[in-house]
């Protein structure tokens, strides 16, 4: 069968952008997908040597089941990151295999998280914040309430809502491209100048970082870093395609209501106007609130930005049939195991689901696996 040449795909740019912002887009991914090396900043110690070695799946800017650990220590009820000891995000490879980090022997938690995918980030971050923030509920319905992670944005330093990240632990995406560059391929850059050192060894570091900070330099020709260059890729990326509903997935739509699953998974926000055409006054079909909830024993046990460690970010369910395994670490091999796997605020619901007749949970699932 011949593909619909207009019917978009994971991975296209959104659409009606101008020339201009389409040259910003493949350039962008150009950056994305190019590798790093120690010449250019790498390390010295990371997680990958480019961004799309995380996300690829199903195209450029997708997820992978590719895994970061984070850890720290729990004590009386207070989280440590470790920050003295490389925590909380541990870094797996290094440029010299005699440096590679290590859990240190004080972490009693230890957590595994996915890449998230990046579809449709800037129309996430054209959501105003007014917009999130009335998704709080006043009081608990069945168990919800959620609140907006008020966090300090690196770019423009006010007090932001965060949205991107499993802790919405960042606001913009120029900030999110730029937390990862530092903390999983190496490159310091003007927002995050200061290099990790090996499980906080700082004279270990003094020996191995050998090119100047901020490794991230503007490039003459286009007054932009590549944190920028990546940034407006991740800004102009389309959204996941919806699939059409099949009537099993039309039923599903009312089981998504019946068990309350819309509580948290919004199926719908909008943007507030903005000076790209594509991003102003239009709908997003994430499925989420963008919130933190408590979630229980599914909670990772790791509190970064404003999340404690029992929260998480309402997780997006748009594009799911392509970011299998599912949950923040993964755990879930299948969309019926990530829904069994609730807790906390998603409990209700997920009591409510495993009650239903098989058939009714394979029209949710049927639902999902079309968003």
């Amino acid at each position: 069968m011949t593909r619909n040449p207009l019917q978009p795909r994971f991975g296209d740019p959104l659409p009606g952008l101008s020339q201009a912002l389409m040259k910003a887009w493949t350039d962008g991914r150009d950056d994305f997908e190019s590798p790093e090396d120690v010449a250019s900043g790498l390390g010295p110690i990371f997680n990958g040597v480019s961004c799309v070695a995380c996300h690829n799946g199903p195209a450029t800017g997708g997820s992978s089941p590719t895994t970061v650990t984070r850890f720290g220590a729990l004590i009386n009820g207070i989280f440590d990151p470790l920050i003295g000891l490389g925590g909380s995000l541990r870094q797996a490879f290094a440029i010299r295999p005699d440096v590679v980090e290590v859990v240190p022997p004080q972490a009693n938690v230890v957590a595994q998280r996915q890449s998230t995918p990046l579809f449709g980030l800037g129309l996430m971050e054209a959501i105003p914040d007014a917009t999130i923030l009335a998704n709080v509920k006043i009081a608990p319905v069945n168990g919800v309430l959620g609140r907006a992670a008020i966090i300090t944005d690196v770019v423009s330093g006010t007090q932001r809502v965060g949205r991107f990240g499993w802790k919405a632990q960042q606001a913009t995406v120029l900030a999110f491209a730029a937390d990862a560059y530092l903390n999983e391929i190496g490159i310091t850059n003007r927002f995050f100048p200061t290099e990790n050192a090996p499980n906080g060894n700082t004279a270990l570091l003094a020996q191995l970082d050998t090119v100047a900070d901020p490794e991230d330099t503007v490039d003459p020709a286009t007054g932009k870093t590549d944190v920028d260059k990546v940034a407006d890729f991740m800004t102009l990326e389309g959204p996941p395609p919806p699939l059409p509903l099949s009537p099993s997935a039309a039923l599903g739509r009312n089981v998504f209501n019946q068990v309350n699953c819309q509580q948290c998974h919004t199926p719908v926000m909008f943007t507030g106007p903005n000076a790209i055409p594509a991003l102003s006054s239009k709908p997003v079909n994430l499925w989420s609130d963008l919130l933190l909830h408590d979630m229980g024993s599914l909670g990772d046990g790791i509190a970064q930005g404003a999340a404690g460690t029992h929260e998480m970010r309402t997780a997006p369910l748009w594009g799911l049939r392509a970011s299998a395994p599912y949950l923040h670490d993964g755990r879930a091999a299948t969309v019926d195991a990530a829904i069994r796997g609730h807790d906390g605020e998603g409990k209700s619901s997920r009591d409510h689901y495993v009650t239903l007749p098989p058939a009714q949970q394979q029209q949710l699932i049927d639902f999902l696996l079309s968003l």
